[in-house]
């Protein structure tokens, strides 16, 4: 449970689960959507990930984020009370239209090697 709080406890890894419990995202759309380096989305997400907060899998050679259904499943309370406040944070809506511009775009497909 410590770790839960710990991950919880830095307003950016709270954006990065808000736009992520909309829908499973890879680094490079994260990155884009919350202006955030590669190495900054990726130290937060191993913070998410390693607290069981979120899965993730790879398809090529991007890696795939997305809320666990375990998580949810075992901290129900604590789920409820997180989507409702992370809807009431004043960057929700705001990370969330630079969400859907980035989809627009295939950044996927943009950052190819």
């Amino acid at each position: 449970m410590v770790e839960i709080f710990k991950a919880l406890a830095e307003e950016s890894r709270l954006r990065i689960l808000a736009i992520l419990m909309e829908d499973e995202m890879c680094v490079c759309e994260i990155e884009e959507c919350l202006k955030m380096t590669q190495s900054n989305v990726s130290r937060h997400l191993t913070a998410l990930k390693n607290s069981g907060i979120l899965d993730s899998y790879k398809k090529a050679q991007w890696a795939y984020y997305k809320v666990s259904n375990k998580f949810k499943e075992d901290n129900q309370d604590l789920w409820l009370y997180l989507v409702k406040k992370l809807k009431e944070s004043p960057n929700y809506h705001k990370d969330l239209d630079e969400c859907q511009n980035c989809k627009r775009i295939d950044l996927c497909d943009v950052r190819k090697p």
